[in-house]
């Protein structure tokens, strides 16, 4: 029987284990091993690269940890709270009346303080377990730019009416305790409610705080680059809010407490301003802060950014597999490493796997690893739950198993070896080099991993953008455009199309061989 007839009735099983025999010569062994320990080396040494001090401008900020909310991510909890201990079953209202607030660092005069409320800005009533920084609470707030807001276990936001706040247009907040179960009502006159959201949080203790809060966010102008990069820049702001008509159901007798929750950052700008805290006068308290509650979008570091390696890890691995292409595309017989289309089927099973379990362990190694280092240095590292580290570990896996397949494909099409590593490398690694580095502007950023299968390093995102946190949400700060699992159906589709031509490729090759195989 002739070889490529042998091959053919051979069940794929069997060319999966020939090809598996061919692929582990020392060079591949060699090659995917480099392309491991690149995953793992670099992740460590970008995690013990000595950093700057966490101090900016006239802004004292500690270097501490993110607290972790009730879900497993990072989060910020940083206001001013004025409380008092509520039962199971109560409530609290209370009437806002002003917003007033400061804005620093303006464009393009860096050194000049103004008036002002950011959009973000909040004021309103809260219940919180406890003060600890990170415990579960649910809040009914106004909102510099964003009306009335629920907010709740800092990653939920009900919008509410979408007027603002004003000595002529006060508003109404009222929040009720059933059990774990936290209501909210807005009102104009304090006669006709309007509800606004619930909040179901499990495991709230019999006895929460319950009182007035007030927190501004550092607000975000971003600086052009020539090229037309944005670099981020934060501002410090402050809001100032005036409540009255406060009244407590359901509340022990007990005197009002006044502190900030998490840490405030002291600044110069508190001379021209007030600093934060509680000024009581004829039954108004107007409470000052600064801080967020919500989710922390940027600011620390990711478990995505020990993944440095990556991109230089997928080179080796398209390198390895076109070359593992080209060795079947040199051999003159049709049933020879690479022709006959099982034949390359076998082949794709095998780098796809020899392409995963690299990518498996070594981003399962550096992922833990280099994210306890940044740890033990006492660098910020976003929190985020097991299953989503999980998830990052098996879709860099699963990423560089789609390379790996995409660049076999491509070997196996195109005669010249160095040509398909060019165009798999323009295609997958430099559209995410230039898309992650602060180089272009962020919508020509955003497209290049659009339709690209760039888009599929959408996988590391670890974090995701929220609308009510003002963050620099772009590439170049680690988000992607897609959801990783549609980045990674992107270069999915890539890589199908491309092995659908080289099969069709392959087929043309083998039966313009027959006729001399006959003769022969």
């Amino acid at each position: 029987m002739h070889a490529a007839d042998e091959a053919t009735v051979q069940p794929l099983t069997a060319l999966v284990r020939r090809e598996w025999t061919k692929f582990r010569s020392r060079g591949r062994q060699i090659a995917m091993a480099a392309a491991m320990l690149t995953i793992i080396l670099l992740g460590v040494v970008f995690a013990t690269i000595p950093t700057s001090s966490c101090s900016e401008g006239p802004v004292e900020v500690a270097c501490s940890t993110d607290p972790v909310g009730p879900h497993g991510h990072s989060v910020s909890d940083t206001f001013y709270l004025v409380h008092r201990p509520l039962g199971e079953n109560g409530s609290i209202t209370a009437r806002l009346t002003s917003m007033t607030g400061i804005i620093t660092y303006p464009p393009p005069d860096h050194d000049e303080i103004v008036p002002g409320l950011v959009p973000w800005a909040k004021a309103g009533l809260i219940v919180k377990d406890g003060t600890a920084p990170g415990s579960s609470y649910a809040a009914l707030m106004a909102t510099g730019g964003h009306g009335v807001r629920m907010q709740y276990e800092y990653v939920h936001d009900v919008a509410g009416s979408p007027n603002g706040v004003s000595a002529d247009s006060p508003r109404w907040l009222r929040l009720t305790r059933s059990g774990e179960t936290i209501t909210g009502y807005e009102s104009t006159d304090g006669a006709r409610w309007t509800k606004v959201g619930a909040a179901y949080l499990p495991g709230l203790p019999a006895t929460v705080r319950v009182g007035l809060f007030a927190a501004s966010p550092g607000d975000l102008t971003l600086k052009r680059t020539p090229l037309g990069a944005s670099l981020p820049e934060s501002r410090f702001t402050q809001v100032t809010a005036d409540f009255d008509n406060i009244s407590l159901d359901g509340a022990p007798a007990a005197d009002w407490s006044a502190a900030p929750v998490g840490q405030m950052g002291r600044t110069d700008w508190e001379r021209y301003h007030r600093a934060p805290g509680l000024v009581r006068s004829s039954g108004t308290f107007s409470v000052t802060g600064t801080g967020d509650i919500g989710p922390v979008a940027e600011g620390g570091r990711t478990a995505h950014s020990t993944l440095i390696g990556l991109a230089i890890a997928m080179i080796i691995v398209i390198v390895t597999a076109v070359r593992f292409a080209a060795a079947g595309n040199r051999s003159r017989q049709a049933d020879d490493a690479g022709v006959s289309g099982r034949i390359l089927t076998a082949k794709a099973v095998v780098i796809g796997t020899a392409a995963f379990l690299t990518g498996l362990v070594g981003a399962g190694v550096v992922v833990p690893l280099g994210s306890a280092i940044l740890r033990a240095r006492d660098i910020s590292v976003l929190a985020v739950p097991t299953l989503t580290d999980l998830r990052l570990v098996v879709g860099v896996a699963a990423l560089l198993a789609v390379a790996g397949v995409f660049a076999l494909a491509l070997g196996t099409l195109v005669p010249r070896a160095w040509v398909a590593i060019t165009v798999a490398i323009s295609v997958t690694v430099l559209p995410y080099v230039v898309a992650a580095l602060p180089l272009l502007p962020d919508d020509v950023s955003r497209w290049l991993l659009r339709p690209t299968p760039a888009a599929a390093f959408a996988v590391q995102q670890t974090v995701r953008p929220y609308p009510q946190v003002i963050a620099h949400y772009a590439p170049s700060g680690g988000y992607f455009p897609l959801p990783g699992w549609a980045g990674l159906a992107v270069f999915c589709g890539y890589a199908t199309v491309v092995l659908g031509l080289a099969f069709y490729s392959v087929h043309r090759r083998s039966a313009a061989s027959q006729p001399q195989a006959q003769w022969r």
